[in-house]
Order: structure tokens, then sequence, then C-alpha cells
């Protein structure tokens, strides 16, 4: 009895004991199971611990300069000097003050010893107003006369009769160098010139008897005599009756006196001084209306 009891009083205990075996075993085979199947946990550390990985710096785009407009500084006007007015000379002591603007009229300054230097602008009045009506005042010339004289071309005639003498084509260069002149004249300077001494040409011209007349008008007569003068394209036959030369053509011979002088200068000189004197005329046609 005693060792059954005994057994019995054992078996409880060795079942209990039996039972918390396994249990622990369980408990043991489960976290066994369960770590094989959970991931390691990684250790997290603080975040004292965690160095901040460098953050790369974006740069900043320069601040664009600020648009100044310009300052405009408009500059005061400068007022010209004043001109200083040179008065005109009294008409009888002009003679020098028109040599210094002659000289600055061309660049030909040892052409001016053609023009004579006495009375200047009374001798150019009374020859312009002589011509302008188909005369010519020889005494009043503003101009020394050519040094060589003018001479005909005899061709010898056949037979019995007369030798015919024709205009020498050659004996128009004595009048070169007065061309040469006018042709070195500036024409605008020429203008400007004749406007500033026009109070005295007016005086000179009242003188003349043309007390209400304007002059330019009649310079533009003389220049118009000139303009409209034709050379004939045929030789020109002369005449000696006497000592002079006379043209053998009637209608030659029956021209004007200012005429007869534009025919000695010869077709070339003529188209210069055309050339020279429209340009001219022009000019003072403008000025007289004012443009």
């Amino acid at each position: 009895m005693e060792s059954s009891d005994q057994n019995t009083n054992q078996a409880p205990w060795g079942v209990i004991l039996l039972i918390i075996a396994l249990v622990v075993i369980g408990v043991l085979a489960w976290q066994v199971l369960d770590k094989e199947q959970t991931p390691p946990v990684e250790k997290i550390e603080s975040i004292a611990e965690i160095e901040p990985e460098p953050v790369e710096e974006i740069p900043q785009p320069e601040p664009e300069p600020e648009l100044v407009e310009p300052e405009i500084i408009i500059p005061e006007p400068i007022a010209p000097e004043p001109v200083e007015e040179v008065p005109l000379p009294v008409l009888d002591e002009s003679d020098v003050w028109v040599q210094e603007n002659l000289s600055s009229l061309t660049w030909r300054k040892e052409l001016l010893k053609l023009v004579i230097n006495d009375d200047m602008i009374r001798r150019f009045v009374v020859f312009t107003d002589n011509f302008a009506q188909g005369g010519l005042a020889y005494e009043h010339s503003p101009f020394t006369a050519p040094v060589t004289t003018f001479s005909a071309l005899e061709v010898p005639a056949e037979e019995e009769q007369e030798a015919t003498l024709l205009w020498d084509d050659s004996s128009t260069r004595r009048f070169s160098l007065y061309v040469d002149l006018l042709r070195s004249v500036d024409s605008d300077t020429l203008v400007d010139w004749y406007l500033e001494a026009k109070p005295l040409i007016d005086q000179a011209y009242a003188e003349l008897g043309y007390p209400d007349s304007n002059f330019t008008e009649t310079l533009q007569s003389a220049i118009t005599r000139v303009l409209d003068m034709e050379i004939p394209k045929e030789p020109i036959e002369l005449v000696r009756p006497s000592v002079m030369y006379q043209y053998k053509k009637e209608e030659l011979e029956s021209l004007d006196d200012a005429d007869k002088l534009l025919l000695r200068l010869g077709r070339e000189n003529l188209l210069v001084i055309k050339s020279v004197l429209l340009e001219i005329n022009e000019k003072l046609a403008r000025e007289s209306n004012g443009q």
C-alpha cells in the first residue's frame, strides 16, 4: 500500500514536471521559430550619433543688375559769336576794299593784274550799263587791253581775184587769261560780295541818271546778251577798207559793238564764259526772288 500511495503521490508530480518541461520546450521552440521568421532588428542609433549626410549647396543665381536709365543731358545751345560788321567805305575811297575782296574770290591771284585798280565800282557799273545796251565804253573798261592785237589770215587769191581775209582763230588766244580769271572765281562768293557791295553799286548807278532803277536787272540784261550770242559755224570772212577790219557779211557788220566783241572772243572762250555767267545769273535770280 505504501508503495502504491507513494507511486500515486509521485505520479502527479511527475506529470506536473512533464507538463512543465513540455511547456518550457514549447516556449523555447516557439522563440526559435519566431527568430527564424522575424528579421533581426537593427540597432537604432541615437539621433545624436547619426551624422547627417552633406547636402550639396545649390548656387543661387546672382541678382540681375538694376537697369538705370541714363540721364540725358541736353547741352545748352551755344550762342554764335556776334560777327562784327565792317562798314562799307565811301564810294570815292572804295578801291582798296574792292581789291581786298577780289583777292578772296579767286585762287589765280596772279591774274588780278588784268584788273584796273582805279575807280573800280564806277568802271564796272558804267561798262555793264553800256554793254547791256549793246555799246562798249572802252574808256571805262574794268580790264586792261590785251597785249597782242588782232590779226587776220590772208588766203592767196587765184589768178586776178583779190586775196580773201579770214578770221584767224589763233588770235582768240589773247583773251585766254581773261577767261581763266573768270573761270577761277567762286560764283557763290562772287554773288555774296556783289550783294554786300550793292549800296555802293546803286550809288554809282544813280550817278548815271538811274536813281530809281535796280542795277541787278541791268546786270542780268548784260548777262543775257552774252548767253544769247551765237558764233557762226562757217568761216568768217573779213574786209579791210581802211586800217580797221570789218566783217564781209552785212549781218555781222551790223551787229552791236558788244556783240562784235563777243565774236572776237572766239567760240571756245565764249562757251566757257556762258557757262560761268549762266550759273551767276541763276543765283542772282534766286536772290532777287528771295529764295
